[in-house]
């Protein structure tokens, strides 16, 4: 699909919050913009995910690593250490 340039005006504070969000998760702002806004546009239209989340073991998956993030036991390595 082709693309098209959108100026937006953000709050200062806003606006770094995004930078340093998109930094630390390695990806752009351009990027988190649109997935935020495609989310959005699946919502409205009454796309959910249902299906993935209809897969049992996409699902238990999912819960587990939520589950060891809320509880402190997820074990985080640096983007070196996974990638070299």
């Amino acid at each position: 699909m082709a693309k098209t340039r959108v100026n937006l005006s953000l709050d200062a504070d806003l606006a770094d919050f995004i930078k340093v969000f998109a930094r630390e998760n390695r990806t752009t702002v351009a990027d988190v913009v649109t997935q935020y806004l495609l989310a959005l546009k699946r919502r409205q239209a009454g796309d959910t995910t249902e299906m993935i989340l209809a897969n049992p073991a996409f699902r238990d998956a999912l819960f587990d690593v939520q589950a060891r993030m809320r509880d402190g036991k997820a074990q985080w390595h640096s983007f070196d250490e996974v990638f070299s």
